[in-house]
C-alpha cells in the first residue's frame, strides 16, 4: 500500500467528517437550544428520535437513508436536483451518514452547554437594554461553547469512524468512498492485515490530534 493510497483516504475521511460536522451544526445547536431552554409538547418524543441513532443499528439506519435518498422518495429526488446527480454512492452519501450517525452527539453536547449558562446573567444583560439576540450572542452562545465545543468535537470524532451506515448507502469504492473505516475492513476481508494496521494506526493519530487539539481549546478557555 502507498503512501499516496493512505493520503487520498485520510483526506477523504477528514473531507467526509468536516462536511458531516457543518451539516449537523446549525440544526444541532439550535436544537440542543430548543432542549435545554423551551418545554413544549412532544419534547420527550423528540429526544427519543434525536437518540434513535444512537441505539439503532447502523445498518439499520443505513437502510432508512437508502430509502430516504434514492431518487424515488422526494427528498432524494429533491437533492439529486441539487446536486446534478445521484448522492448515493458517492462521498457525499457518506457525509450524510455521518451526519446522521453523530448529530445526536452534537445535539446532547450543545444542550448540556446551554443548561449550564446561568440565567441570572441574561436577565443583567436584558436589564442593560440588550435585545434578545445580543443577549443570545454575547452572554448565552459563549457561556454555552465549551458544551457545544464538546459535542462538535465527538461528532466530528464519529463521523471519522463511521461505518455500518456508510457502507449502505456509500458503498466501497476506492477512490471514491473509502474511508479510514472502509479501508480497514476491505483489507482484512481481502487478508491484507498489514495495510489494515497501517490505516488503523492513521486512525487512531488522527482522533489522538482531535482529541488534543479539543483539550488545549478547553483548557485556554478555562485559563
Amino acid at each position: 500500500m502507498t503512501a499516496g493510497e493512505v493520503l487520498d483516504i485520510a483526506l477523504l475521511t477528514l473531507r467526509v467528517g468536516l462536511v458531516s460536522t457543518a451539516i449537523i451544526l446549525v440544526p444541532g445547536v439550535a436544537l440542543g437550544y430548543a432542549l435545554a431552554r423551551r418545554d413544549f409538547p412532544g419534547r420527550a418524543l423528540v429526544q427519543t428520535l434525536v437518540a434513535l441513532p444512537l441505539v439503532l443499528p447502523p445498518v439499520a439506519v443505513g437502510l432508512a437513508l437508502l430509502l430516504v435518498l434514492s431518487r424515488r422518495a422526494p427528498i432524494g429526488r429533491s437533492i439529486e436536483a441539487l446536486f446534478g446527480g445521484p448522492v448515493l454512492l458517492t462521498w457525499w452519501a457518506a457525509a450524510i451518514a455521518a451526519a446522521v450517525m453523530s448529530f445526536p452527539l452534537l445535539v446532547r453536547g450543545a444542550e448540556q452547554g446551554f443548561l449550564g449558562v446561568p440565567r441570572r446573567l441574561e436577565q443583567v444583560a436584558s436589564s442593560l437594554g440588550a435585545s434578545s439576540w445580543r443577549v443570545f450572542v454575547s452572554v448565552t452562545l459563549p457561556l454555552a461553547s465549551r458544551g457545544i465545543l464538546y459535542g462538535v468535537v465527538f461528532a466530528f470524532a464519529r463521523g471519522l469512524g463511521e461505518f455500518g451506515a456508510t457502507t449502505i448507502v456509500a458503498g466501497h469504492i476506492p477512490g471514491r468512498t473509502e474511508t479510514l473505516a472502509l479501508g480497514i475492513y476491505g483489507r482484512i476481508e481481502a487478508f491484507r492485515d498489514g495495510d489494515a494496521l497501517l490505516l488503523t494506526g492513521v486512525s487512531v493519530a488522527l482522533a489522538l490530534l482531535v482529541t488534543g487539539l479539543a483539550e488545549t481549546v478547553l483548557r485556554g478557555r478555562r485559563a
